[in-house]
């Protein structure tokens, strides 16, 4: 799995308002990244079932400015992990926590 690739579908499909997520990996990085945009200091290394705890209650509350953190918010709030948990899912939320070119594909 190569990270840039998870990144990529994540805010392809944001810009588009189109597709689901589609893994873990996909799902951390858009986690990351709803945490930066929403000013929420999730913390690094939960498992997939408390990180989908955490979100709920972010989500429930997010005030998505445009069309696009709306999808991301949508996407995230669909989706249902599985139990991967690895070094890659580690180091694409981290990705999306620092993002500092949000919805540029290329960097």
């Amino acid at each position: 799995m190569v990270p840039s690739i998870a990144r990529q579908s994540v805010i392809i499909k944001c810009n588009m308002q189109k597709s689901v997520l589609t893994g873990n990996y996909e799902y951390y990085y858009a986690a990351g990244l709803c945490g930066k945009l929403c000013g929420v200091d999730i913390p690094e290394g939960l498992a997939p079932a408390a990180l989908q705890e955490l979100l709920a209650d972010v989500l429930e509350t997010a005030a998505a400015k445009d069309e696009k953190e709306a999808w991301l918010v949508g996407m995230l709030k669909d989706y249902v992990p599985d139990a991967t948990c690895d070094g890659q899912t580690a180091e694409l939320f981290r990705m999306g926590k620092e993002e500092k070119n949000i919805w540029q594909i290329q960097v």
